[in-house]
């Protein structure tokens, strides 16, 4: 099923964290805590401003940060998905670039 949402809002598929600590400890489910990372699947138009313009800052496929409390869950596909206004939203991920390696 599509779904499209509306005005300033965005769907967003969480990312889900590691099962094991880097030192190899597996965390049970019981014991995890919801990530406050996600992909966004959708985006709806935006806003008006007051110019009357629709702005919107994200985009399909942006992995974002959000609030642990943000959102509302709804079930879509047999998916979770997170539907949050764009301002519930602290920022993008990017990907940093490659160190580079020093000669000696």
């Amino acid at each position: 099923m599509k779904f499209r949402p509306l005005h300033g809002r965005v769907a967003v598929k969480r990312i889900e964290a590691e099962e094991k600590t880097t030192g190899g400890i597996i965390i049970p489910d019981s014991a995890k805590e919801k990530p406050s990372q996600g992909e966004i699947t959708a985006v709806g138009p935006g806003g008006r401003d007051e110019s009357g313009k629709l702005p919107i800052d994200l985009k399909v496929g942006d992995r974002v940060l959000f609030g642990k409390w943000s959102g509302t869950e709804i079930e879509l596909d047999d998916q979770e998905v997170l539907i949050m206004k764009e301002s519930d939203i602290m920022g993008v991920l990017t990907e940093l670039p490659a160190a580079k390696k020093k000669v000696a």
